[in-house]
């Protein structure tokens, strides 16, 4: 297992350069540059465009520009933000604790009711209590995240129940640690009930459709002619496989926890790292574009590893040597 382990962060490596690669590339390809903004301000002179071409490193070659970057990378320097005129580094730090908070919420609150609801669904199949958890199911999956968002929005300022949009409150920094930790809780309620409610709604059928499949098992039907209590053929025999799908797709979400809900984080006006790099794309802000890029493809091998590993724990049959 630790060989596969290290073979596995080794190729990480060179994945994660071909996606730099791609991604440098796919941003120089597109039209215009960071300076367009300036060039259309008449009270911009050309000699001071020269400058800031210059002082921002544009007037060299796309590759060298590249390369220049990588090298700042490998030192755990991540550059210099063209629109915030601060080091990367600094600024997504500031914003990583907004998406982690929020997403590592609606994370355990999506997996949670995900997974209990998918097990009495399966368990009730075809009963009133399973065709409701279908329907709430199926409008999960075809509600659109922005229009639910606003929906929560438009509720939040008609009745004043929840804060319409932002992490803190003019009073935050006044608080006490608890005060101010309810006061961020409070606030993060309505943000999270959107991403929640899309990511449950999917685990949700995947729990019912893969618990429905194992139930049908021979092994299972053996163990119920043995005599075994229901309980104990459910929860230590039919569970324990059918579980094994949901492990693999635990590992690709865990790539989420960092790479921030753009819709979300907008409409909100949550100051999460999907925001942000959004506005980065719009300002062609490269460096920050590619450090969002390095963490979301970092997270995403990572998550992916996890899962090959949470699946070998829990299936005897899996090894990888």
């Amino acid at each position: 297992m630790i060989k596969y382990i290290a073979r596995r962060l080794i190729i990480m490596l060179p994945e994660l350069w071909i996606i730099t690669i791609i991604v440098f590339a796919l941003i120089q390809l597109s039209p215009g540059t960071f300076l367009d903004q300036y060039k259309l301000d008449p009270s911009v002179s050309q000699e001071t465009l020269k400058a800031m071409e210059k002082e921002l490193g544009l007037d060299k070659p796309a590759i060298v520009q590249y390369f220049y970057w990588l090298g700042k990378v490998v030192r755990g320097d991540f550059g210099y933000s063209f629109y915030y005129r601060r080091p990367v580094a600094s600024l997504i730090g500031e914003r990583l604790l907004g998406t982690f908070v929020l997403s590592l919420y609606s994370f355990v609150l999506s997996w949670i009711i995900g997974v209990v609801l998918g097990i009495v669904s399966a368990l009730k199949k075809y009963t009133l209590t399973d065709k409701i958890l279908t329907v709430v199911a199926f409008s999960g999956l075809a509600l659109p995240g922005f229009f639910l968002a606003l929906v929560l929005l438009y509720m939040a300022a008609r009745t004043g129940w929840f804060p319409i949009g932002g992490m803190y409150s003019p009073e935050t920094s006044r608080l006490d640690v608890w005060n101010a930790f309810k006061d961020i809780f409070w606030r993060m309620q309505l943000p999270a009930f959107t991403l929640t409610f899309g990511g449950f709604a999917g685990l949700m059928r995947y729990m019912r459709g893969s618990l429905l499949d194992v139930l049908n098992e021979d092994y299972v039907e053996f163990a119920r002619a043995k005599g075994m209590p229901e309980r104990v053929v459910i929860y230590k025999h039919a569970l324990r496989n059918a579980i094994n799908p949901l492990i693999t797709m635990f590992g690709y979400s865990l790539s989420g926890l960092l790479s921030g809900a753009v819709i979300t984080e907008t409409i909100f006006s949550w100051p999460g790292l999907g925001r942000l790099t959004y506005q980065a794309l719009l300002q062609k802000d490269y460096y920050v574009v590619m450090a969002s890029t390095v963490i979301g493809t970092v997270l995403l091998v990572l998550g992916n590893l996890v899962g090959d590993i949470l699946l070998a724990a829990v299936d005897p049959r899996i090894r990888y040597e």
